[in-house]
């Protein structure tokens, strides 16, 4: 397995950048926890802490443009810095995913769905939370030129399209309907997200 090194000068921008991987999935994974089994003091610390995802996002956004301002670069250097740049936006954007999820938990959206709809949305998270950790190491390993993450997005459209089906022939409340509708959605876009990371990880690789 091929592994391209880091550029020395985004060197010290690995380790925060896995550690938001890390508390994105770990987001991702209380969320749905505390939906499903009504835990709305967990459901509640997603919430509290994507502030804490936010700032760490923003503190390693001014770190890399304080690198790029710091003087000139070659042209694959800049292009990895920028490269990183175009990343945190997908990773903020996911745990603001999971946050939505969360929101849903604290109004108790999920002991009023149906067992099918329930398991859907539990694998559901156990797919998405599969493809950032695949990202994640391929980003560790430098390997995201390898990875292949079309049969983990295909199966999170064949969920989404199974979860639609069941919310449009369960007796289930008009206002949970259209929340799990809204779940659905928020699992795939984390979903996407993956995909868009570990094309922008592999970019980096050139």
């Amino acid at each position: 397995m091929s592994r391209v090194a880091c550029p020395p000068v985004a060197q010290g921008v690995e380790q925060p950048i896995l550690r938001l991987f890390g508390l994105v999935r770990e987001a991702v994974a209380r969320a749905t926890y505390a939906l499903l089994n009504g835990d709305t003091d967990l459901a509640q610390g997603v919430v509290d802490g994507d502030q804490e995802i936010d700032e760490a996002t923003a503190e390693l956004e001014l770190d890399v443009w304080s690198r790029i301002e710091a003087g000139d670069h070659a042209s694959s250097d800049l292009r990895a810095l920028i490269g990183i740049l175009l990343i945190l936006p997908e990773l903020e954007r996911s745990a603001d995913l999971a946050e939505h999820i969360a929101h849903r938990a604290l109004s108790n959206v999920g002991a009023e769905m149906t067992p099918v709809a329930r398991g859907i949305v539990q694998r559901m998270s156990e797919v998405a939370s599969e493809m950032w950790q695949l990202v994640a190491v391929a980003y560790s390993n430098h390997t995201a030129r390898e990875l292949e993450l079309a049969e983990e997005d295909e199966e999170l459209d064949i969920l989404h399209d199974r979860l639609t089906s069941e919310i449009a022939q369960a007796d289930m409340p008009t206002n949970v309907t259209a929340q799990v509708t809204l779940i659905s959605r928020f699992y795939e876009r984390i979903g996407d997200h993956a995909v868009n990371l570990s094309r922008r990880i592999a970019a980096l690789e050139q």
